[in-house]
C-alpha cells in the first residue's frame, strides 16, 4: 500500500488567496478542506501581506500538509497588478517553505491540462472537474476551487522533475 501524502494547493492573490488540501494515496484522492484567506483592501500593502501570511500559516498549522503546490504568476498588461500579485505569490511560497514543506510551481495551463484534460478552459470547467474528482469538496470561492485544482495537479505530477527539484531545494 502506498503512503498517504497531504498536499496543499495555493492560488495566490493579494485580495483573496485560495487554498485547498487533499490527500493522495496512489491514484486515489480525498478532499480534506478548502477556503480563502482574505486581506483587507483598506489597509496598506505591508499589512495585507502580513494578513495573508498569518492566515496561510494558520491553515498550514491546522491541516499539516506534507507538500505544497503554488500557481505560477502570469504577466498581464498592468505591470503594477502583476507586481502586487508577485508579492502575494511570494507569501504563498514563503509560508509553506518556512513550515518545512517542499513547494512546487505549476503554470495555469499545466493545472488546466491535469484537471480538465486541455490547457485552456474557464473557471466553470475547473469547478466542474474538481467536483467530479473530489465529490465531497466544498469551497467558498473560485480561488479555493483553483487551489484544489493545483493540489490535484501536484498529486498527478509529484513524481515528475519539477516536484523533485522543489523537494531537493527544500531539503538543501
Amino acid at each position: 500500500m502506498s503512503e498517504i501524502i497531504r498536499i496543499i494547493g495555493i492560488d495566490p492573490g493579494l485580495r483573496n488567496m485560495g487554498w485547498g488540501v487533499v490527500e493522495s494515496q496512489g491514484t486515489s484522492l480525498r478532499f480534506i478542506a478548502a477556503g480563502t484567506v482574505r486581506s483587507n483592501a483598506k489597509t496598506d500593502l505591508a499589512s495585507r501581506l502580513c494578513q495573508l501570511h498569518d492566515g496561510l500559516s494558520d491553515v498550514l498549522h491546522a491541516h499539516v500538509p506534507h507538500e505544497a503546490a503554488v500557481e505560477n504568476t502570469f504577466v498581464n498588461k498592468d505591470a503594477g497588478a502583476t507586481l502586487k500579485l508577485g508579492q502575494a505569490r511570494g507569501i504563498a511560497m514563503l509560508a509553506p517553505a518556512k513550515a518545512g514543506l517542499p513547494v512546487s510551481e505549476y503554470a495555469p495551463n499545466a493545472v488546466k491540462k491535469a484537471v480538465i484534460g486541455v490547457g485552456h478552459g474557464d473557471k466553470s470547467q475547473i469547478k466542474l472537474m474538481v467536483g467530479m474528482l473530489l465529490p465531497k469538496a466544498t469551497y467558498d470561492s473560485d480561488d479555493a476551487a483553483d487551489a484544489l485544482a493545483l493540489a490535484i495537479c501536484h498529486a498527478h505530477h509529484r513524481g515528475g522533475a519539477s516536484a523533485r527539484i522543489a523537494a531537493a531545494a527544500a531539503a538543501g
